[in-house]
């Protein structure tokens, strides 16, 4: 069974944060205690880490949605409730994270316990202490939790590897990498052999840096475009530094079939043609093949490439284009590490403040982050709160807006999930305590 995978899609969802609590302060021979309701925790946020143990999607393939743990609710006495623990989601070095409804990359986890917090946890609300006035000194409300972020992600797989294999079918890809390394790919003569990357790590000497040789699956024509297998692949070759262009020196017209993956690198949504490429001819273990070379050598030095020859099978000229390759390697290594470094690129968004007002027939739609938070935390069932809400939403200029808008009292309002009736002129009523405890809000007719 073929356990690659290099794509999935999984569905995020952090904790929610704990509702804050609505409780006022009992002691004996104090009957008229405060408000001491405290606060929810936060919700854990879903954290994605890089992983060198890994080098496949497969444990996706079972497990699609992950969710973090919830923060408790707050209790008497001020208490905070308990925040929801973060879950941490192990991903191979490499993966690209993208948000699946906007298409936004999220994160590129291209290093060793890189990590990305796809998912939030909510605030915890707020208790009902907090709520406390000189002309509402029993408040009868708390805030609920906000919920936490959830999404669905789509995670694809770059092979990391340093120097990647490239070439038709059967053009000896497999062979050569099970020579230089331990690694055992399945090698037979009939095409698509390779159907997933297979990586393997070259030790040239005590004095060379070991370094990941990936065989890419055959290219065919057309793989650009998704014909055949190269397609699935070809976006391995993108973090490669070197390319190992194997040519079937037995093939009908060699420097063709090596044009034809030129094209192919060449078209391929990141020009991959760039590369620099060791063109090596394979099989010298065929007469006919020992034969051509010269002129294949001659030909490939016209067209401005290095050539070298090998047997795969006999492991003729293979320690030759091993310290070959992990001399142009270190000088790839070398150009990188001196050239400055790119200026991250950061996406500003909207201050979360922002808000827009949209109106929809007779109802009218407040989109913001803040707006929106304020509205799920708030419990709308309660007077108190729905005019706290109004109040905030005021000194925030919603009203404003929603007056420019065309809002009268009696428009109906909607902010996110939550709808409501828009009274600008509501002020709950607040008896004053009394000896049976706190007074409650009347009902608003």
């Amino acid at each position: 069974m073929n356990s690659f995978l290099d794509e999935a899609t999984i569905y995020v969802q952090a904790g929610d944060g704990g509702s804050g609590s609505m409780h006022f302060h009992r002691e004996k021979f104090v009957p008229f205690g405060g408000p001491d309701g405290g606060d929810g925790g936060t919700g854990g946020d879903v954290i994605l880490r890089a992983d060198r143990e890994l080098n496949t999607l497969f444990t996706f393939k079972r497990r699609r949605r992950f969710v973090a743990e919830a923060g408790q609710g707050g209790g008497q006495n001020k208490m905070r409730g308990r925040a929801g623990a973060d879950l941490v989601v192990p991903v191979p070095v490499g993966t690209v994270v993208q948000d699946a409804e906007t298409s936004e990359v999220l994160a590129d986890l291209a290093r060793q316990d890189q990590m990305v917090v796809v998912a939030r946890g909510g605030k915890g609300g707020l208790g009902n202490v907090h709520f406390k006035t000189s002309t509402n000194q029993a408040p009868h409300f708390a805030e609920k939790g906000e919920p936490g972020q959830s999404r669905t992600l789509e995670l694809e797989l770059k092979v990391i590897a340093d120097v990647g294999i490239v070439g038709l079918p059967n053009a000896g890809k497999s062979t050569l990498l099970s020579v230089i390394s331990a690694a055992r790919p399945k090698i037979a003569d009939y095409p698509f052999t390779t159907l997933t990357p297979n990586l393997g790590v070259v030790e040239v000497d005590e004095t060379a840096q070991p370094f990941v040789v990936a065989d890419i699956p055959g290219l065919i024509e057309g793989a650009h475009e998704g014909v055949g297998l190269g397609h699935e692949f070809l976006r391995h070759i993108e973090r490669t530094l070197v390319l190992i262009h194997l040519i079937d020196g037995s093939a009908e017209d060699p420097l063709e079939a090596f044009r034809q993956i030129n094209r192919e690198l060449g078209q391929y949504a990141v020009d991959l043609s760039h590369k620099p490429q060791i063109v090596v001819v394979n099989k010298l273990d065929i007469p006919e093949v020992r034969e051509r070379w010269p002129e294949l050598q001659t030909e490939l030095k016209r067209l401005g490439y290095e050539s070298l020859s090998i047997s795969a099978v006999t492991r003729e000229g293979v320690d030759t284009l091993m310290y070959r390759t992990a001399q142009v390697l270190s000088e790839q290594v070398r150009e990188i590490e001196e050239e400055p470094h790119d200026i991250e690129v950061i996406t500003v968004k909207p201050p979360p403040d922002h808000f827009e007002v949209e109106r929809k027939r007779a109802t009218f739609y407040v989109h913001g982050e803040i707006v929106e938070r304020l509205a799920v935390m708030t419990d709308t069932e309660n007077d108190e709160a729905v005019h706290r809400l109004q109040t905030r939403l005021k000194r925030m200029g919603v009203f404003t807006a929603l007056e420019r808008a065309g809002a009268r009292d009696g428009s109906k309002v909607r902010i996110g999930e939550i709808e409501f009736t828009w009274d600008t002129t509501y002020q709950p009523e607040v008896k004053p305590a009394n000896r049976k405890g706190p007074a409650k809000p009347k009902s608003k007719a």
